[in-house]
């Protein structure tokens, strides 16, 4: 999935593909007319995404699940977003401020936002959202954001101030997620609203149209605050084989895809690919991960969830399905950030250790079919993961093999990606699951390893419950020093690296292509995604329509 994650919203995400927008332009051709040197931007045209994954719900407080967020991402605003060099700077308030050393923030709308409908965006709209998400009948997986606050005034229409009782870490990114729209929800159950499937928001792009199982349309918003984007059409085409997909893309019928390392090592060199297309390579802001259900009989057990990280070999996946495209992980954060732990390693392959703690734990192989059972009772378990992601269900049927030769014997299932998170992660109805986590910019991650999260709907869905993590969550979020704040880092990244709740894969490369008629696509340290709305297509490459299904 190719996410907008960066310019605002919320960045705790479940992906449905690896791969967003990054920073490093690897094709630029003279020569080409999608390359000349064009006028001034022009109104028109559409733009192709290609996805795996279905959206699921478009009130975005209700799902983690990147492909929601990525359309949910252009229909809303939020109060402020990241630059194009991730600096905070306001985008629904024209002002904001934080005073008594981060307790007290406030900000003032900008006039003049617009619902879609055509009533005005105000502070009461920010209140309702506020509420409605802290609600616990609303059962947000974001809700601890918005719990934290002690008081909320609205000041004025456009005016409100946000008390907190003690800093809070994460209090800027709080208000980096989307204003709800009080006088359409208020009132109703939002967790069935008919604006799941047609919302209403105040940002650059509207729902047109939404074809289950085949693609969601949106059109340029004309009453956008910030001007009318350029390109006339978002199309994002749901496509669950990457294969097709990519056969789409270079026949023109998809202007955007995460090519897998296979397609953009090997498959996308030659004069088709060079003239019409630009690729990029950047480490991704994700890690790709094994989780266990802490629920199930097996993996209650630490033993059992180290023996199976140590009978894994993550340098053989890496090569084998990733062909080299990423690096091993060892726990949450990605290499590079400044909680990143300074001298941990990922777990290195041990067989002998593995088969030392199964037997430890009490699975023996008792009748010598080469499979190891406790109890009566072999030792056999499921690894689910999403419909249509080649790279997880490659990653599984080696972890298939490398597990058989200790003893235990796995089964692969995939699920289409809507009904994967909505019938079976939300519901914790699995045994282990593949799948993979966004980095956000702030590390805080409570909301997935926290024990107050691990309900049917949150985000820790493995439920994970560890007081000394519990701890070191809690005074991590509440330190404005980062240095300290590191530290109490490190050490849960210890913890969890003694315990794997997770068995920490890798972090990919994403490997985006992007149709070379668009411009103004300008690759910094947030990507490119974060000035969508300014990309265009000159007048003469405006003749791209979308092949009727």
């Amino acid at each position: 999935m190719l996410s907008v994650i960066v310019r605002a919203g919320i960045t705790l995400l479940l992906t449905v593909f690896m791969g967003s927008f990054g920073v490093s332009f690897l094709f630029a051709n003279e020569g080409n007319p999608k390359e000349k040197a064009w006028d001034n931007p022009v109104d028109g045209g559409r733009i192709l995404f290609g996805s795996i994954g279905e959206a699921s719900n478009l009130i975005p407080y209700l799902t983690a699940d990147s492909a929601s967020h990525e359309v949910a991402n252009l229909i809303y605003v939020s109060p402020l977003r990241y630059d194009k060099d991730l600096q905070v700077e306001p985008w629904a308030a024209e002002s904001w401020s934080m005073e008594d050393e981060g307790r007290l923030m406030r900000f003032t709308l900008r006039k003049g936002i617009l619902w879609e409908d055509g009533v005005e965006l105000t502070a009461e709209d920010v209140a309702y959202t506020c509420k409605v998400v802290a609600d616990p009948a609303t059962g947000s997986p974001y809700a601890e954001d918005f719990s934290r606050i002690k008081n909320f005034r609205v000041i004025d229409r456009y005016t409100f101030e946000v008390e907190y009782e003690h800093f809070f870490a994460r209090s800027v990114s709080t208000w980096m997620q989307p204003i709800l729209p009080r006088h359409l929800l208020e009132g109703q159950n939002i967790r069935s609203t008919p604006l799941s499937r047609k919302p209403v928001g105040a940002g650059p792009y509207r729902l047109k149209s939404w074809e289950p199982g085949s693609r969601i349309i949106l059109e340029a918003s004309a009453s956008y605050f910030d001007g009318k984007p350029h390109i006339a059409e978002v199309v994002y085409r749901i496509i669950p084989d990457n294969a097709t997909m990519f056969m789409e893309t270079r026949a023109g019928r998809v202007d955007v895809m995460g090519l897998s390392p296979l397609q953009y090592l090997r498959q996308t060199s030659g004069p088709v690919w060079e003239r019409d297309f630009n690729k990029f390579r950047y480490l991704d802001s994700s890690y790709v991960f094994l989780g266990f259900n802490l629920q199930h009989p097996f993996f209650k057990d630490v033993r059992v969830r180290r023996a199976i990280s140590q009978a894994i070999d993550r340098e053989s996946i890496i090569q084998g399905v990733l062909m080299g495209q990423g690096i091993p992980a060892f726990g949450p954060f990605k290499p590079g950030v400044w909680a990143y732990h300074p001298t941990l390693k990922p777990m290195p392959q041990n067989i002998a250790a593995a088969r030392a703690l199964l037997a430890e734990a009490g699975f023996t192989d008792s009748d010598g079919d080469g499979l190891l059972d406790k109890d009566g009772k072999p030792f056999s378990f499921t690894i689910l993961t999403n419909q249509g992601n080649e790279q997880r269900i490659l990653t599984a049927t080696v972890m298939q093999s490398q597990l058989r030769a200790v003893g235990i014997d796995v089964r692969i299932r995939t699920v289409e990606w809507a009904a994967f998170i909505r019938e079976f992660v939300n519901k914790g109805r699995f045994d282990a699951i593949i799948l993979g986590w966004t980095t956000p910019q702030d590390p805080d991650i409570y909301q997935v390893w926290h024990s107050s999260q691990a309900f049917e709907g949150g985000l820790n869905f493995t439920y994970y419950k560890n007081a000394e993590v519990d701890r070191l969550l809690e005074e991590a979020r509440s330190t404005p020093d980062q240095k300290t704040r590191a530290q109490l880092y490190y050490r849960m990244q210890e913890v969890l690296d003694a315990e794997q709740p997770y068995c920490f894969l890798f972090v990919p490369y994403a490997l985006p292509v992007v149709q070379k008629r668009f411009q103004g696509v300008k690759p910094t340290l947030a990507g490119i995604m974060y000035n969508f709305e300014k990309w265009w297509v000159p007048k003469e490459l405006q003749e791209y329509s979308l092949t009727p299904e």
